[in-house]
């Protein structure tokens, strides 16, 4: 939870796991802000080309987000992915490229989130130019990575599986249980 009683609601998980559209529907739900995955914005805006120079700019336009939307939260914000996701991602795509300001901040801000919502790669993978990884053995291998990296941090998580209102239901389920622990 954040030092102005904000809790920190991170979409997490591998790519093409539905975590844009359900952290939108997550906060048209409870009534409040989220923010974007800032690489996607990113993307677009330099042609679909990204090198390991680019990737300290990703980090700061990816806090600067999650920064806004906090700012402008009630008693609650989503995050879709976090800085974490981010590191996950350069060291996977870009080894030995993560500057140690980023590492350091991500543990930081892995710490104030008050949940995660692990998306399980349990729904068909949608191509997209972003998206590198669409076999199912590498879409495993990373939900497994990403799944280790809330447990091996101690972060608290919900694993988030199903399709569609199944989905939706479960994440809208543990978020009020987020809601219901912080007020008992």
């Amino acid at each position: 939870m954040s030092a102005r009683g904000v809790h920190r609601v991170v979409l997490f998980g591998t790519e093409s796991t539905g975590k844009s559209s359900l952290a939108a529907r997550l906060a048209g739900r409870f009534g409040e802000p989220w923010s974007p995955e800032y690489v996607r914005q990113y993307w677009d805006e330099h042609d679909g080309r990204i090198a390991a120079g680019d990737l300290e700019a990703i980090a700061r336009g990816q806090i600067a987000g999650e920064d806004e939307a906090a700012g402008g939260a009630g008693r609650l914000v989503f995050h879709d992915t976090d800085l974490l996701t981010h590191v996950l991602w350069v060291d996977l795509l870009f080894p030995g490229c993560c500057a140690p300001w980023v590492r350091g901040e991500a543990e930081k801000r892995a710490r104030s989130a008050s949940l995660y919502l692990l998306c399980a790669a349990d729904i068909p993978f949608a191509p997209d130019p972003q998206r590198v990884f669409p076999d199912e053995a590498a879409r495993a291998e990373n939900a497994k990575r990403w799944r280790e990296a809330l447990a091996m941090r101690g972060l608290p998580f919900v694993e988030i599986a199903g399709e569609g209102a199944q989905r939706e239901a479960r994440a809208v389920a543990a978020v009020q249980g987020l809601l219901s622990r912080s007020t008992a």
